[in-house]
């Protein structure tokens, strides 16, 4: 098979990691990227990036592109993951699919209707820590799994830091719209852990949640979620935006043996360091890994996975924790 053409789609924060990520895969090739950015167009010509566009259309129009990386806000997903599989292109689709379950079906349908393929953007699933967890328990070697708790905590767009804790970025507007976003920290944060536990457990049967409010706005910032699956099991989440500090956590209780997994951000100055040598810190390496996943998917013809049914599941069952919430005071 010729080799596969990449185009991403906004220049973000998690656009510029699947920008330096994408100029390093060696069975692809990123050779398109669109923002609306002037400044993020030229950073990429730096890269190596042989086309730059301020209108994602220009982008999909362009015959040699095979696949498009969509890195946009979260309202931005559906018109544009919808323009890209009329426009016969594969996508890779941040998280979470869409702002709402309808919009989420309505990408399913024209994905389907075109013929293409689609990934959901979520690289929790490739990190190491995580997937040796998951390995001990399908290996039984914790027994049987009664109950589980998720954690992933960190600054959020109230105080916008980096991942690694360090160099505050500017907040878009959109972050306080809730008709926009869809939500709050349980729709930003909560899909995470929502896509890990089910690819733990399966599908969830019952959800309920308690919505924290500490910054007054429109929407939640932290919430606590108790979540029954069809397998049996129950587990506890816990996603805020109000920690200075970045936890992301997962813990298994089972009748042989207890085991948890995290994954942390890397210090300032390790991390530049990374950079500079070109390597990915044990933090990004899941983003890196995902889209390797994506690009041998395609050549190989295989359903990608987390798919686009996983990311809808995943909305359903956000949609069911509004439903079923308490404010607290």
């Amino acid at each position: 098979m010729k080799q596969l053409n990449l185009g991403l789609i906004g220049l973000g924060y998690v656009g510029k990691i699947h920008l330096r990520h994408g100029t390093k895969l060696t069975d692809a090739k990123l050779v398109a990227v669109s923002d609306v950015s002037r400044n993020a167009l030229a950073k990429a010509r730096k890269t190596g990036v042989k086309h730059t566009y301020l209108d994602y259309q220009q982008l999909l129009k362009n015959p040699d592109i095979d696949a498009v990386i969509i890195a946009l806000p979260t309202h931005l997903h559906n018109v544009c993951a919808l323009d890209a599989a009329e426009a016969g292109k594969d996508i890779f689709l941040e998280k979470p699919l869409a702002s709402n379950p309808k919009e989420g079906e309505e990408i399913l349908r024209a994905v389907e209707k075109n013929g293409r393929k689609l990934m959901a953007g979520y690289h929790f699933r490739f990190a190491p820590p995580f997937r040796d967890l998951r390995e001990q328990m399908l290996n039984g070697f914790l027994g049987e799994i009664q109950t589980a708790t998720a954690t992933f905590v960190g600054a959020g767009p109230m105080i916008m830091h980096r991942a690694d804790g360090h160099s505050p970025r500017p907040v878009p507007s959109w972050w306080f719209d809730k008709k926009l976003t869809g939500g709050g920290v349980l729709m930003d944060l909560g899909c995470h852990m929502i896509n890990l536990l089910r690819w733990y457990f399966g599908e969830i049967v019952d959800v309920k949640s308690y919505l924290g409010y500490r910054f007054k706005l429109d929407f939640e910032d932290h919430a606590a979620c108790v979540a029954k699956f069809v397998s049996g099991q129950v587990a506890i989440f816990h996603v805020g935006w109000f920690s200075l500090g970045h936890q992301v956590r997962v813990e298994l209780f089972g009748t042989a043996k207890t085991a948890s997994a995290e994954i942390v951000p890397p210090a300032k100055i390790i991390h530049a360091i990374q950079l500079l040598m070109g390597k990915s810190s044990q933090f990004y390496l899941p983003h890196f890994l995902e889209l390797k996943q994506f690009i041998h998917c395609l050549k190989n013809d295989i359903p990608p996975s987390p798919s686009g049914m996983d990311g809808l599941r995943d909305l359903e069952v956000i949609s069911k924790a509004y439903a079923n919430s308490i404010q607290l005071e």
